[in-house]
């Protein structure tokens, strides 16, 4: 019979560490009032005596749940990077991080979002696009008084603390490499309606061309709502347009990818007969051939920050300051293989 080693006591950490109970609680939970010295006394029991807290005993005592909520739409590369980000944060303070899918054309959202918050007392929720600015969603968590950090919102930035990049400066930027490379003719394949940075990356697109006095042919912009297949579709109307596109500017890497798909079966070379820029250097950038040109998004960098945000400023007790914190993360354009200048054509 394999025999189960007898938990470590908080208490045993504070007498190795020469501390009251209370103090070993306060470094556990990341609280300011210690001294360095202290703390590192306390760390090396915790680390030596191989201590875990219970979760479940830490709550009853702080009425706490130490559970944040991630909110998101559905899965995918940017969720899988966000969430290992803020997941890399919590466990740092001890604290779980948990993800939640939600779909927002559910007719039983209010029921199941009720439920979820009538069962959890979550420390805060880091809500993703385009969650970040659904009305239901916004209300349920505010009625529970509940923290919420969102990312990329649309609307009422002022209303929670909110992290993102500068979609519009990187949509003009990545613009600006295709019409520098001498692309006139540029296709662009919006993302979802309800999403903030559709919005952006469009505006940038469409003004970064008239400070370039290119016209822009609406007939070349197309909504692929974020997602391969609507992609897939976007591009076979483009590719065949009377005057086809020599570049299209994707919203995201997966649409990209689409493009370069579509590309392939019209027996198109790339890069020399197309160009094809994608946004938020997902794994899908590098996967494909050509290697995508895209925006990289600091993903991990904004989850840790989110996460962040909701341990350290602890709203629950002292509320979020007087003036709500709006974080813009710097952006990065990547020039890859699948952008060039256009082909001569004869």
């Amino acid at each position: 019979m394999t025999l189960i080693p007898p938990s470590v006591t908080i208490q045993e950490v504070a007498d190795l560490a020469k501390v009251s109970p209370k103090t070993v609680s306060r470094v556990i939970n990341n609280e300011p009032r210690v001294r360095s010295d202290t703390r590192t006394r306390i760390l090396e029991a915790i680390e030596k005596l191989n201590y875990r807290p219970n979760l479940n005993a830490r709550g009853l005592a702080s009425n706490r749940s130490f559970l944040i909520g991630l909110f998101c739409d559905r899965p995918g590369d940017y969720l899988s990077e966000f969430q290992a980000g803020a997941v890399e944060r919590c466990r740092e303070s001890s604290l779980h991080l948990m993800v939640e899918p939600w779909d927002v054309q559910s007719p039983s959202i209010e029921k199941q979002l009720d439920t979820l918050l009538g069962q959890l007392r979550l420390e805060g929720v880091i809500l993703l696009p385009p969650l970040s600015d659904h009305p239901l969603v916004l209300s349920k968590l505010q009625e529970a008084a509940i923290p919420i950090v969102r990312i990329a919102p649309r609307q009422n930035l002022s209303a929670t603390p909110s992290i993102g990049i500068d979609d519009y400066a990187a949509a003009r930027q990545l613009t600006a490499h295709l019409l520098e490379l001498g692309h006139r003719r540029i296709g662009f394949m919006l993302g979802r309606p309800e999403h903030g940075a559709t919005e952006q990356r469009y505006l940038g697109f469409i003004d970064e061309m008239r400070a370039h006095q290119v016209a822009v042919d609406f007939e070349l912009v197309q909504t692929g709502n974020f997602q391969f297949n609507d992609g897939l579709v976007c591009a076979e109307r483009m590719l065949r347009s009377p005057a086809p596109p020599t570049a299209i500017f994707a919203s995201n890497d997966d649409m990209a990818a689409a493009v370069i798909s579509m590309a392939r079966k019209f027996g198109l070379s790339l890069p020399g007969e197309l160009s094809v820029t994608g946004f938020d250097d997902a794994p899908v950038a590098t996967m494909i051939w050509p290697e995508l040109t895209t925006v990289r998004q600091p993903v991990a960098a904004m989850a840790r920050l989110a996460a962040d945000l909701i341990i350290r400023l602890e709203p629950r007790r002292h509320g979020w300051p007087e003036r709500i914190p709006r974080h813009l993360l710097a952006h990065e354009l990547i020039v890859r293989s699948s952008t060039a200048r256009p082909a001569a054509r004869g």
